[in-house]
């Protein structure tokens, strides 16, 4: 059976329900296999967006192969890591989990750089009125040792490009990758 891999952001922002997109890599949007991995994909999906602490600076993602499911992704809590794997766990036809989810370094410098990334990107008008008002927004800040990986699907490559400039102004930052996917 295939793979499939799930960005969360992704089928955020998705207008149809169920829609699904090509595949390429952990962060992409992914292919849909046979119906009823379709349907547990839907189901981790919604068990994971409904944790109560994930947030902007937690990128979660998940592979199905079969009846196992495999989390992937980062986090800054490890309570976050462990409540993702617990929820999937009681999903009916999850037989096995692998959590690789990565537990963010405590930091607070980190901590600094996520706050001024987050004001840099969501306090520009073009883009934080565009993404910003939603219960859970489609761009997650990952910051580790000052590094930022930045998550998501975006508009435009306008958008992505004038993010990435933004992410890039913030002082501190040593370095930014820009794995925001294009929608369409």
């Amino acid at each position: 059976m295939k793979a499939i891999v799930t960005p969360l952001i992704a089928m955020a922002l998705l207008a149809a329900p169920g829609s699904l997109l090509a595949q390429s890599a952990h962060n992409d949007p992914y292919v849909a296999g046979p119906a009823n991995q379709s349907r547990l994909a839907q189901q981790v999906r919604h068990e994971l967006l409904m944790l109560p602490y994930y947030s902007i600076f937690d990128d979660l993602a998940f592979r199905i192969n079969g009846s196992m499911v495999t989390l992937l992704g980062s986090v800054t809590r490890p309570t976050l890591k462990s409540d993702a794997e617990n929820v999937v766990k009681r999903i009916e036809g999850v037989t096995q989990v692998d959590n690789q989810i990565e537990v963010l370094p405590l930091s607070p410098q980190d901590n600094r750089i996520r706050l001024a990334v987050y004001r840099a990107i969501y306090g520009d008008p073009q883009i934080g009125d565009r993404y910003g008002h939603r219960a859970l927004p489609s761009i997650h800040i990952i910051v580790k040792n000052g590094n930022v990986t930045l998550e998501g699907v975006v508009a435009n490559q306008g958008d992505k490009n004038l993010i990435n400039i933004r992410a890039n102004g913030v002082p501190g930052v040593f370095k930014v990758t820009n794995n925001l996917v294009v929608e369409g």
